[in-house]
């Protein structure tokens, strides 16, 4: 199945027996975009991306990535593609420095090896051993090989997990480089943030199925759910829905007289809309978000 963009997928179906795994996915992604999917366990998030990565075979449906199926990619298109994995375990022996060189020489167009470990932050770590680094350290090695290739599209399995709050901002930035360079990205992530700063669509996943697709802001009508506006009145806590929260908040000004205690104005979280979507969703397991 030939295709302009760079991931087109057409009621892709993988069942394990009685379970239906991925059960008539639908997923289209453009070329130099940054696509989040998200979704509980369980929901057929990691059976999705390792059919798009060539390393699972589907049981039915249309998939192309990069204008090749999956199945039949050679070793030309693996090298336009690159891989963070949840975890890998590969050549405790080498260095920092050592592993990233070495990938760095399979692949035709690779980026400057010192470049990128100072990129995934592990300039201080060049010459230590990959058995010696802390498991966030190994996670950045992670990151560091997925990129080293220049790839024309990179996959990332849960890439920050175990990264503290400044790494993970760092990479944000490397993640949106990439992108101003042409690569196109695909997340997965169980950090609604991470999706929310990074990620120009979003679609969510569970019971094998496809059940959102927009971007953030947008994600399952979240502009257009009502505001809640709250405050405090004789000692107790208020709260009221509305389409049109300037005005309810111009009323309780008037009634008040000025200043309303406790007020605050409150729309959805992408949180909100997620938890609402994979709850609603037939045959969905239970949500697990990390905070």
């Amino acid at each position: 199945m030939a295709s302009s963009r760079a991931i087109q997928v057409t009621d892709l179906r993988k069942h394990y027996g009685a379970k239906r795994a991925v059960d008539g996915l639908d997923l289209e992604v453009e070329h130099g975009e940054i696509f989040a999917v998200l979704g509980p366990n369980g929901a057929g998030k990691t059976t999705t991306v390792e059919i798009l990565e060539g390393f699972r075979k589907r049981d039915s449906g249309a998939v192309s990535v990069l204008g090749v199926d999956p199945q039949h990619g050679d070793r030309r298109w693996r090298s336009r593609i690159g891989i963070v994995l949840q975890s890998t375990g590969d050549g405790p022996e080498l260095t920092v420095r050592e592993q990233v060189s070495h990938a760095a020489s399979f692949y035709p167009r690779p980026r400057d090896p010192e470049e990128v470990i100072s990129a995934v932050g592990l300039s201080e770590k060049a010459d230590a051993r990959a058995a010696s680094l802390s498991g966030g350290q190994r996670r950045r090695l992670d990151v560091a090989l997925g990129v080293i290739g220049s790839p024309e599209l990179l996959f990332l399995d849960e890439p920050t997990t175990g990264f503290d709050p400044e790494a993970r901002r760092a990479f944000w930035g490397l993640i949106r480089a990439l992108r101003e360079e042409g690569t196109t990205i695909l997340l997965t992530t169980h950090y609604l943030d991470e999706a929310e700063a990074l990620a120009d669509r979003c679609a969510v996943v569970t019971a094998g199925r496809v059940v959102a697709l927009d971007s953030p802001k947008d994600l399952g009508g979240r502009t257009q759910r009502l505001a809640q506006v709250r405050w405090l009145e004789d000692g107790a806590l208020h709260s009221e829905e509305t389409e049109e929260p300037t005005a309810l908040v111009g009323a309780l000004a008037e009634r008040f007289g000025g200043e309303v205690p406790g007020l605050q104005v409150v729309r959805p979280t992408l949180e909100d809309v997620y938890l609402s979507l994979v709850g609603s969703a037939p045959g969905s397991p239970e949500a697990e978000v990390e905070r």
